[in-house]
């Protein structure tokens, strides 16, 4: 199974609107909090309840095509993974970019793979093979190098809200007011209510996502792990090996928002320097 190649093929036509919201981030780097966290500060910190799917609310464009996504009523919140070179923006439209340190996504989406036997054949698969297909390039959505290089550059552009995983981990209420003042000044102020934001931060928070996980993806087999699996930073320690921790720091020092990367994320990159040495 996989995406239908018309809608993926539709996708790449979609012409985004002034009033569309796009929620774009390589796989695994916080896709579905930030979506459901959306969801939440637009409509009054009320949950996806347990019938309800975030695909069908708040769709993936390149799996449903341009099709679904136009018979969403305004303004549309919109999922992609693509990188920024494919997406077909107005300049009116609003992106908010959520970015992971590689180490962490990597491991992340390792866990994704191997889980999902209906779309990957990796069940068995061990990390250190994946953390080869990683570094190359050659994982669901390509590299991610690419897609977070072309889309940090657009940083600083007046409708493009960046954030982090680490970000939303470590200040989730700074997250909220800056994602709430992003989509508009009713927005801002509605969350300005200690009420709301309380609410809102006890259903994005990892103990309220674990629930209901059909929610979110479709059931896993038993014995593997759950799609809203640990939600921490710093995961990666445990799968690692300093040669692992080597090659990947090599990969992020030559690509080409090495500098950004590295000013984002300077506490994990020199941990996992001293990681590498041993």
């Amino acid at each position: 199974m996989g995406f239908p190649v018309d809608g993926f093929e539709s996708a790449l036509r979609y012409d985004a609107r002034p009033e569309d919201i796009f929620i774009s981030t390589y796989p695994k780097c916080g896709t579905t909090w930030m979506q459901h966290l959306v969801w939440l500060i637009l409509n009054g910190g009320e949950p996806l309840g347990p019938e309800q799917k975030m695909t069908e609310v708040i769709p993936h464009l390149e799996e449903v095509g341009a099709e679904v996504v136009g018979r969403l009523p305004d303004p549309r919140v919109i999922k992609t993974h693509l990188p920024v070179g494919l997406v077909r923006l107005d300049p009116w439209t609003r992106v908010i970019y959520v970015a992971r340190n590689p180490f962490d996504c990597a491991v992340s989406f390792f866990h994704h793979t191997r889980g999902f036997v209906n779309h990957y054949d990796f069940a068995g698969g061990t990390f250190e093979d994946y953390l080869e297909c990683f570094i190359s390039g050659e994982v669901d959505f390509g590299d991610y190098f690419e897609n977070v290089s072309g889309w940090l550059a657009r940083r600083g552009e007046r409708r493009f809200l960046l954030t982090t995983y680490e970000r939303m981990s470590e200040d989730s209420g700074r997250v909220v007011r800056d994602v709430a003042e992003f989509l508009g000044p009713a927005l801002r102020r509605a969350v300005a209510d200690e009420e709301l934001m309380a609410k809102i931060l006890r259903h994005s928070g990892f103990a309220a996502m674990s629930k209901d996980q059909l929610r979110w993806a479709s059931a896993r087999p038993e014995g593997m792990p759950p799609f809203v699996r640990r939600g921490v930073v710093g995961d990666w320690k445990t799968y690692f090996s300093p040669e692992g921790a080597r090659r990947l720091i090599e990969r992020v020092e030559a690509c080409p928002a090495a500098l950004t990367m590295e000013a984002i994320w300077p506490d994990i990159m020199a941990e996992a320097r001293d990681f590498a040495r041993g």
